[in-house]
């Protein structure tokens, strides 16, 4: 099967229940059923960041494979770089169903799944069996358990088992769907999470992935100066910029009154004004940031990356349209950069910060 068909047959899947469909496209990509985009990628759309190199800067957000069962089918579709997690150091079941929605009149969905994962053992053993090279780059993203937590020890303990595996890693501080977990974001909680990464990744020896810190679109104005400054101060890579919103703007579909994080296209204006906003502060200070929230086309992408982005991720999109549309959006990218008379696509990032 080619994604282009696999994407003709995704209308079948809006029939089920959002979470059952999603369990069903795991299994299929699991076993190879959505096939793999074998053009090469445009030269253009080639970038070097976080010192690893991409062969497109157009990334699977985390949550879409929380235990790590497909990455290398999902790699193949022509991703640049996939972030399965996140990763929990024990299993957890996460919330009571139902608790994943579509919204599909605004082509956004819902989510309070609470992070269901395999937890550690399970991650760690899928992508320890990954093909070397792997078809592109694997961040993994990590978080901690919704009961009996201790960040101080679960973050540095997750980072230093899958170090010698991933690509980067991020650190996933800012899902609003496990309780307390956004107040890890704070100042001095943060900065003391930050502190115990940095000793860890300095201890360690042969492989230490960069690790990027995962933030959240609703932070208060007055919050994300202390954050960036706390991710230079303890020699943090990046950030991604952002997760999902527990705001609701302007939503006409039935299910907008669930609670959990909102994905999608409402989302892409706060995200984006975000991702500027702490790409000016972080200018000059050698971070790398990885834009995330309602892209769906190579126009979108291309704002993420005028707004700072080196890379972009994306996932509801994934979700509404399937396979067929990652060479779509590389396509349209690429032709945006020409037509802009850009080289490369690095040369365009953060074009619009002052």
């Amino acid at each position: 099967m080619t994604p282009k068909l696999a994407s003709v047959l995704m209308p079948l899947m809006r029939g089920m229940d959002p979470e059952r469909a999603h369990d069903i496209a795991l299994r299929a990509l699991r076993f190879g059923l959505a096939g793999r985009d074998t053009s090469p990628d445009d030269p253009i759309l080639a970038t070097h960041a976080l010192g690893l190199d991409f062969r497109n800067p157009i990334g699977l957000a985390a949550g879409f494979d929380k235990s790590a069962v497909a990455v290398a089918p999902l790699m193949r579709l022509g991703f640049g770089f996939v972030e399965a997690g996140s990763v929990t150091p024990k299993p957890q079941i996460g919330n009571p169903k139902p608790r994943l929605f579509r919204l599909v009149e605004d082509r956004a969905v819902i989510n309070r799944m609470g992070m269901n994962n395999a937890g550690l053992a399970a991650f760690r053993a899928r992508i320890a069996a990954l093909p070397r090279p792997a078809p592109a780059v694997l961040g993994v993203n990590i978080a901690i358990n919704k009961e009996g937590a201790a960040p101080l020890r679960d973050y540095p303990a997750l980072y230093e088992a899958v170090a010698p595996l991933a690509g980067y890693v991020a650190v996933n501080v800012s899902s609003p769907n496990t309780p307390g977990l956004r107040d890890l974001q704070g100042e001095q909680q943060l900065s003391e999470i930050l502190a115990a990464l940095a000793e860890t990744r300095a201890r360690l020896k042969g492989e230490t992935p960069p690790i990027l810190v995962k933030i959240a679109p609703d932070l208060a104005p007055g919050a994300v100066e202390p954050i960036v400054a706390a991710v230079v101060q303890h020699g943090m890579q990046g950030l991604i910029v952002s997760n999902t919103t527990i705001t609701r703007p302007g939503l006409r579909s039935a299910h907008r009154g669930q609670a959990g994080g909102l994905s999608g296209p409402p989302l892409r204006a706060a995200s984006t004004e975000l991702l500027r906003r702490v790409a000016q502060l972080a200018k000059g200070r050698g971070l790398t940031l990885i834009g995330c929230g309602g892209v769906g086309s190579g126009a979108d992408a291309l704002q993420k990356l005028r707004a700072g982005a080196s890379l972009v991720q994306l996932y509801a999109a994934f979700a509404y349209e399937g396979p067929a549309l990652i060479p779509r959006i590389k396509r349209e990218l690429a032709a945006l950069l020409r037509r802009d008379g850009v080289r490369n696509v690095g040369d365009i990032v953060g074009a619009d910060i002052a």
